[in-house]
């Protein structure tokens, strides 16, 4: 199922931009060239590279918006799932509920 998935969503998700471009859609109500024209402008690459594994995991790491760690099961220095939603929230300037969420509850425990 998940491999079957993976394939038919499009762009391979976090492998390269597909989960980007989806959220600007869901989000922004975006149609797909709009989104695919703001993301490439929002992390300064061009539309082809938005689909190439091999430089979108150089930008996703540059930018700190996380990637698929299929290689090696360790990566200390990288951002872990919630730390890439909030940098993936900073970058595309868009709202992400589980961040905004975050953002309240540790906020309201006087740990910001």
């Amino acid at each position: 199922m998940h491999a079957s998935h993976a394939i038919a969503a499009g762009m391979g998700g976090m492998r390269t931009s597909g989960d980007l471009v989806g959220r600007m859609q869901v989000t922004r109500g975006m149609r797909l060239d709009q989104a695919k024209d703001h993301v490439a402008a929002k992390l300064g690459v061009s539309r082809m590279d938005l689909s190439d594994p091999l430089v979108m995991r150089e930008v996703r790491r540059e930018h700190g918006l996380g990637f698929l760690r299929v290689d090696e099961l360790a990566f200390p220095d990288e951002p872990g799932a919630i730390e890439a939603k909030f940098h993936i929230a900073e970058v595309l300037d868009v709202p992400i509920n589980c961040v905004e969420r975050f953002r309240t509850r540790v906020g309201s425990a006087g740990l910001s």
